[in-house]
C-alpha cells in the first residue's frame, strides 16, 4: 500500500494543464482499468476548468486523484467522474478528495449530495454518509451502478 504524504491537497481545478492531468488520472482509471469507451468517458463538462467543477488530489505535487460535481437540480451537486490511481486506493486519498468536492458544494449552496456509485464502491460511499436511493442497480457504461444521495448539512 502506498503510503500519504504530508504534501497531499485537494485543490479546485482553474488551469487547463491542471485538468489535462485529471484527465489523465480518468483515462487510466476508466478506459485503460475498467476498459469504459474513451468517448463515453469525456464529455462537454470536460472542455474546460470551468465547465463544472473539477478537482484533483496531489501528493506532493504529483496527480494522483480526481472528481468533479455539477449542479444536478436546485440545491443539489451531482458528484461525478471519481477516481483514485490504483496504488493510492486505500490510502485515505478518496475521502479527501470527496469531502474536498463536498465542501465546495457545501459552500456554492448545495444542501445535498447525489452520485451514481460503481456497486463495487458502495460501502466505500456509504462510509461516508452516503445512503443507497436505488431499489435496483443500474448499468452505466457496463458497469453497475447505484444511485445514492447525502445530506450536506448535517
Amino acid at each position: 500500500m502506498k503510503v500519504m504524504a504530508a504534501e497531499m491537497k485537494c485543490l479546485h481545478i482553474t488551469t487547463d494543464d491542471l485538468l489535462r492531468e485529471a484527465l489523465n488520472i480518468r483515462m487510466k482509471v476508466f478506459v485503460e482499468e475498467q476498459g469504459v469507451p474513451p468517448d463515453l468517458e469525456l464529455d462537454e463538462y470536460d472542455e474546460s476548468p470551468t465547465s463544472c467543477r473539477h478537482f484533483i488530489v496531489l501528493d506532493d505535487n504529483r496527480p494522483i486523484a480526481t472528481g468533479r460535481w455539477k449542479p444536478y437540480e436546485p440545491g443539489v451537486a451531482k458528484m461525478q467522474r471519481i477516481a483514485v490511481l490504483k496504488s493510492y486506493r486505500g490510502t485515505g486519498v478518496g475521502r479527501l478528495l470527496l469531502q474536498g468536492m463536498e465542501d465546495d458544494a457545501r459552500q456554492c449552496g448545495c444542501a445535498e449530495s447525489l452520485l451514481d456509485a460503481q456497486c463495487t464502491a458502495e460501502d466505500f460511499y456509504r462510509k461516508l454518509g452516503y445512503v443507497t436511493e436505488s431499489i435496483e442497480p443500474f448499468l452505466d457504461a457496463d458497469i453497475l451502478h447505484v444511485r445514492m444521495r447525502k445530506n450536506l448539512r448535517s
